[in-house]
């Protein structure tokens, strides 16, 4: 009985080793190549900062800076911005800005700074948001040698730029923007009298710092920022 078991068992054992040295060579599978994430940028949150540009008057606005003495030529501005965004779908930003430029100017009669408070509506793609604005427009003008009256100050403004994330902390931004301010009525000392429309095209550069602050927690960001 014990020849039979240990005959069985050396049958079993052969067979399985001509068994396995039948079996081709396992095939070597290179493990698939690493690939990060895509980044995916956050715009919602508050932020600062400031720009700087040209501002340029309408054809017939006596109240643009330099119209009487330069050919209506464009003026520096600069000044500073504050808002907020929120970014309501991954593709769509919406916000609020609050803006107010000064104008380089000596005249006695022009407008020395132009404020506005906007909402805004973009569209983003990777770290780009290209925008449109409108709202409130406001200049704080001089109306002397006169000019009289409240018109002239308060209106509208409408503009569009493109805003781009150098970080998740920094963007930058071209812009256009137009004051339409209503009319200003002119008195001269012999009785001349007109009235004049008080609009002004601006075009700037500006750079935003983001505080990130209103954004969702865990909200994805660009990694490495």
């Amino acid at each position: 009985m014990k020849k039979i078991l240990l005959a069985t068992a050396a049958v079993l054992i052969s067979a399985s080793v001509a068994s396995a040295a039948d079996l081709a060579a396992r095939p070597y599978t290179k493990a698939p190549a690493y690939a990060p994430p895509a980044p995916i940028y956050n715009w919602t949150g508050f932020y600062i900062g400031g720009h700087i540009g040209g501002a340029f008057g309408g054809a017939n606005n006596v109240l643009a800076p330099g119209f009487l003495t330069s050919n209506n030529d464009g003026r520096f501005m600069g000044g500073g911005q504050i808002g907020y965004d929120t970014q309501f779908s991954p593709n769509w930003v919406f916000g609020i800005e609050a803006n107010y430029s000064f104008l380089d100017t000596g005249s006695n009669f022009a407008n020395r700074g132009l404020g506005s408070v906007t909402g805004r509506l973009g569209y983003t793609w990777g770290p780009a948001l290209l925008y449109v604005k409108g709202g409130y427009g406001w200049a704080d003008s001089r109306f002397t040698n006169g000019f009289g009256g409240n018109g002239g100050r308060d209106g509208y403004t409408v503009g569009g730029g493109l805003e781009y994330l150098f970080t998740q902390n920094w963007s930058g931004k071209v812009e256009y923007q137009y004051y339409d301010l209503g009319t200003v009525n002119f008195v001269g000392p012999v009785g001349a009298a007109g009235t004049f429309r008080n609009d002004q095209h601006t075009i700037k550069v500006g750079l935003n710092y983001r505080f990130n602050w209103g954004a969702p927690m865990g909200a994805p960001m660009a990694p490495g920022y």
